[in-house]
C-alpha cells in the first residue's frame, strides 16, 4: 500500500511531467556526431539554396582525440557534382574564397571548426537545391581515418550556424 502512495503521489507526477516536457519542446534539428578512429565530426549543417543554385556550402568541427595528426584531403555526395575543401580569407578589404588542394591538417587534440567566413566544404554541381530541414548525405575523406560518412542538416537560407546549436521551435 505504501508503495502505490509512492508512486502515485510522487513517481508519477515526475513522468507525467517529464513526458510534457519532451512532447512540447519541439523537434530539435541536428546532425548526429560521429567518430573514427581519432576523429570526431560534429555540428555538421549546410544552408537551403535558392532555386538554381550551383553550389552550397558545409559547415562542421572536427577534433582529433588521437595520437597523430590526420588530414581532411576531399569528400563526394550524391547531391553535388564535386565536393571540394574551401578557405576565405580577407585581402585588402576583399573576401576571396579559394580552394584548399593540400586539404586541412587536425593535429592530436586539436579542434579544427569549419565556419562561414573560414574553412568550409563546397558541394558543387547542385543535381537540387538544398531545403530547410532536410538532410545531405556526404562522405569525408582523411588521409588516415579514410572514408566518414557525415549527415548535414540543412538550416534556412541567412542561417549563421547550425549543427549542433539546436534550433528549436514551436
Amino acid at each position: 500500500m505504501k508503495s502505490r502512495i509512492v508512486f502515485h503521489k510522487i513517481v508519477r507526477p515526475a513522468l507525467v511531467g517529464l513526458t510534457a516536457l519532451f512532447a512540447c519542446s519541439g523537434p530539435w534539428v541536428h546532425a548526429e556526431d560521429v567518430t573514427a578512429g581519432g576523429l570526431t565530426i560534429s555540428a555538421a549543417w549546410t544552408r537551403a539554396t535558392p532555386k538554381g543554385a550551383p553550389v552550397g556550402g558545409g559547415y562542421l568541427t572536427i577534433t582529433n582525440n588521437g595520437p597523430a595528426s590526420d588530414r581532411l584531403i576531399g569528400g563526394s555526395s550524391y547531391t553535388a557534382t564535386r565536393f571540394e575543401i574551401h578557405d576565405m580569407t580577407m585581402d585588402n578589404g576583399i573576401m576571396k574564397m579559394r580552394p584548399v588542394d593540400a586539404g586541412i591538417e587536425i593535429k592530436p587534440g586539436q579542434t579544427v571548426e569549419l565556419k562561414p567566413g573560414g574553412y568550409h566544404v563546397m558541394f558543387v554541381g547542385l543535381k537540387k537545391p538544398f531545403a530547410q530541414g532536410d538532410h545531405v548525405k556526404a562522405t569525408l575523406k582523411f588521409e588516415k581515418a579514410g572514408d566518414i560518412s557525415v549527415d548535414f542538416a540543412v538550416e534556412g537560407i541567412g542561417a549563421q550556424t547550425g549543427g549542433k546549436q539546436m534550433q528549436h521551435g514551436h
